[in-house]
């Protein structure tokens, strides 16, 4: 895609349509019915000849149907996500058909507290019934159903918009192949729930309230205002907000000594707030972040994992580092349960000094996740790349052929793995292995890398993989979940690896190892005769960039395996370049080994 097709700006019309008749009632989660339920909503893109590209994009808190792209030409106003979305953007309106509605609730068209209560004649106010997110992808159903859209290729939704992917997921399991949720949860913690609650107070202890009629010239904007102020604070982080605004004055050096906003950052939030106030209405402020409080999966179902049981789609959570009103954990914790139910989910941590807000302002990072992960579930059978064929036998290979081999140790791991087995690959890089075992051996596979470039080289491939330190705690998978579990070239690197291992082996049926032979015979060349820490093609490293925390040999590996009271059921020393194994003296002249392990 070029510039001028990333830069180009759609023109939208937004369109209602009713979605619930009078004569048919819609039961919300509260017990109580509401009927009739407009909806307004606009759509990018066209729908395809097989029907299978449409994108429910699901919009937080504050935001609306407007998605992308302008009203009219001559506005100055785009949509909350163009940056996003639109041709040739990561969600490309030349490949998908976008929709994004407007909320039940909402303010901006779709039924909610500003509507006519049909029984009285004026508008809802407080007597509009709770709702809750589960309500709002009811009335979303609906809408694709009264538009024609039989299937989704994918919902995406951050903040709340996130929460109501995951409640798709979950009531609506077969109308979708994937859910994107960014920057989310499954439930608000209490800090989450005291900041929405403040916020509520502010607009209910307005002397212009009302109790929610305030439909004339007087609504209570001081009370909408400080909500909003509220909230925004907990959108930012205190890194990005640093960096932004500082202690900086707005006009002087000097203090003012009074009550005005004078610091940068009491300005900014003055204008947020104001123009949150000129588009925003307070009720369907108090009913949103009640939804959003509401919002707990875990309660509802049982346990996480009963409320996903049904869920078939495909996931990618998404997190942001700066994050602490929907933290990285939170994410975190729906990956794992996912991966440790057999769902095919993803995991990434984006690093961002933005907090929250992130999930708008970290296009380019975020997007290449969201295009390439879009891509992978519209197109599967493009995605499992292999960069190279396995090459599984002891074949005859030419001297050009073993000098292109640089990872031979993919070959020998795969000629150990049963097809159809269920692998996991820690510290799985690129992807390439998994890649490769998928090609050959039709396993079902899932990975784990810390690194997030190479965890989206693992989403270009279509592998279930999560972001995350092996160190840390790993998913929280039952004992013996996988018949494989791999550690390639990892465990000299890590600063603790009798606890990865003893997890490992929890974990896996079999666990493989593989590693660089620090006492292989030009090792001990150099350091005899030069004196120095070796560097050679299998350690390719000098003492000041290593990444290797450990030197081990294959005999420091089998001590370890024995005081473990490990199996070390096959042993294959290797010369990098060679599948076949090395059979005199290994300890010396091999340059890396593979063992294959189990512990009952």
């Amino acid at each position: 895609m070029d510039d001028s097709e990333k830069n180009s700006v759609t023109i939208v019309k937004p369109s209602t349509i009713r979605v619930v008749e009078e004569s048919k009632p819609l039961k919300l989660s509260c017990g109580k019915c509401i009927a009739p339920v407009d909806v307004t909503y606009e759509t990018l893109g066209q729908l395809n000849d097989n029907r299978d590209n449409a994108i429910l994009i699901c919009h937080a808190l504050s935001g609306d149907a407007h998605v992308a792209g302008k009203h009219h030409p001559d506005s100055k106003k785009l949509g909350w996500w163009d940056s996003m979305v639109g041709p040739g953007k990561a969600i490309d309106t030349n490949k998908y058909f976008v929709i994004c509605s407007n909320i039940l609730g909402g303010c901006s068209g779709t039924t909610g507290p500003l509507s006519i209560n049909p029984e009285t004649n004026v508008p809802f106010g407080l007597d509009f019934p709770m709702i809750t997110i589960s309500d709002m992808v009811k009335v979303q159903k609906l809408l694709l159903e009264k538009i024609g859209v039989k299937k989704l290729l994918a919902v995406i939704g951050g903040s709340m918009g996130g929460m109501q992917t995951l409640q798709w997921s979950i009531e609506y399991p077969d109308f979708l192949q994937s859910v994107i949720a960014i920057a989310t949860t499954t439930n608000l913690n209490p800090q989450s729930i005291a900041f929405d609650a403040v916020g509520r107070s502010a607009i209910l202890s307005d002397p212009n309230f009302n109790t929610g009629q305030y439909h004339d010239d007087c609504p209570p904007d001081i009370g909408l205002s400080i909500a909003r102020m509220i909230g925004h604070i907990t959108y930012l982080s205190e890194e990005g907000m640093r960096e932004k605004f500082g202690r900086q004055l707005r006009d002087s050096k000097k203090y003012s000594y009074d009550f005005d906003s004078e610091f940068t950052v009491e300005t900014y939030l003055d204008y947020q707030s104001q123009l949150f106030v000129e588009r925003f209405d307070a009720n369907s402020y108090l009913y949103i972040t009640k939804a959003m409080d509401y919002f707990d999966l875990e309660k509802d179902y049982g346990s996480l994992t009963k409320a996903f049981e049904k869920s078939s789609c495909r996931f990618l959570i998404a997190s942001f580092t700066s994050d602490w009103l929907f933290t990285p954990a939170q994410g975190k914790k729906i990956a794992k349960t996912l991966t440790a139910s057999g769902k095919d989910a993803s995991f990434c941590n984006i690093d961002s000094p933005y907090g929250h807000d992130a999930f708008l302002l970290e296009t380019e990072t975020l997007g290449k996740f969201i295009a390439e992960f879009l891509e992978a579930t519209h197109k599967p059978k493009e995605k499992i790349q292999v960069s190279s064929r396995v090459n599984t036998g002891k074949q005859i290979l030419s001297k050009f052929q073993r000098a292109q081999r640089t990872r031979v140790d993919y070959e020998i791991i795969s000629s150990l793995i049963k097809p159809g087995s269920k692998v996991l690959d820690t510290g799985c890089g690129d992807g390439e292995l998994l890649s490769r075992l998928i090609a050959d051996k039709n396993i079902k596979a899932e990975g784990i890398e810390c690194q997030q470039d190479l965890v989206l080289e693992c989403i270009k491939r279509r592998l279930p993989i999560i972001q995350h330190d092996i160190e840390q705690l790993l998913p929280n998978h039952a004992d013996k979940s996988f018949d494989y579990v791999i550690l390639s070239q990892t465990v000299q690197a890590l600063n603790h690896p009798k606890k990865v291992f003893e997890e490992l082996l929890r974990l896996g049926k079999k666990v493989i190892v593989s590693f660089p032979n620090f006492a292989s015979w030009s090792c001990r060349w150099q350091l005899f005769f030069l004196g120095k820490a070796p560097v050679t093609k299998g350690l390719p490293f000098t003492w000041y960039n290593s990444p290797n925390v450990h030197f081990l040999s294959l005999k420091d590996f089998e001590c370890f395996c024995k005081k473990m009271n490990v199996t070390i059921e096959k042993k294959i020393p290797l010369i990098k370049t060679s599948v076949s194994p090395v059979k005199i003296l290994p300890n010396l002249f091999a340059e890396q080994a593979i063992y294959v392990t189990s512990k009952d």
